[in-house]
């Protein structure tokens, strides 16, 4: 069996569909603005590799307050949190990741979230699909929020963040802390089958 058939159903025509109980939180399916279709489905140990060489291929500018760490042994540990401490989504088009979302400490009510699209698919709306997936999976999880910290001038960033709902909670260095709270309507709406959106 391909890894996406573990993930996914067949055909990408799912306008129609109106899931089964056993869909994930939310479809892992999705087109990009490019009508590339993609999958979003849990990291498993065995990308960290393939994670590896997405986030040493990230420019510089795509760093911010030290993360993703720059170095691969540092990144590798960095990553194994997400297994051994968290938990984390991957995104990948023609089984190739080019998306990575997380949230750590597993079991805290309102853990720290990361996303990161690689450079060659900015722009295309992945990053809003992985964030849509984890607010999806956290309240699966029975987490109450979810936060971040972000660069005050990162405007790209914190578009997407406010557009999903995400409220600036403290101001601080240049540093924008936000959180969501995993309240019923969102999560009812970020789940719904593709059908019902």
């Amino acid at each position: 069996m391909a890894r996406d058939d573990k993930w996914a159903c067949g055909g990408w025509d799912n306008g129609e569909c109106v899931g089964t109980p056993y869909c994930p939180p939310r479809c892992p399916r999705f087109s990009d603005r490019e009508s590339v279709q993609g999958l979003v489905r849990p990291h498993e140990p065995t990308d960290t590799d393939a994670l590896v060489e997405m986030y040493l291929g990230l420019a510089p500018s795509d760093r911010t307050m030290g993360l993703p760490p720059a170095t691969e042994s540092r990144l590798r540990r960095w990553l194994g949190r997400f297994i051994d401490e968290g938990w984390s989504l991957v995104a990948e088009i023609d089984s190739t990741i080019v998306g990575h979302t997380g949230a750590t400490p597993g079991d805290a009510a309102a853990p720290h979230m990361v996303v990161f699209v690689a450079d060659e698919a900015q722009g295309r709306g992945i990053g809003s699909e992985l964030v849509r997936h984890l607010v999806a999976h956290a309240s699966e999880r029975n987490h109450d929020a979810l936060t971040l910290t972000v660069d005050a001038d990162n405007d790209a960033a914190v578009s997407v963040y406010d557009n999903v709902g995400f409220d600036v909670v403290e101001q601080m260095d240049g540093e924008l802390e936000m959180q969501l709270s995993l309240d019923r309507p969102l999560v009812e709406r970020l789940q719904r089958p593709p059908a019902e959106r």
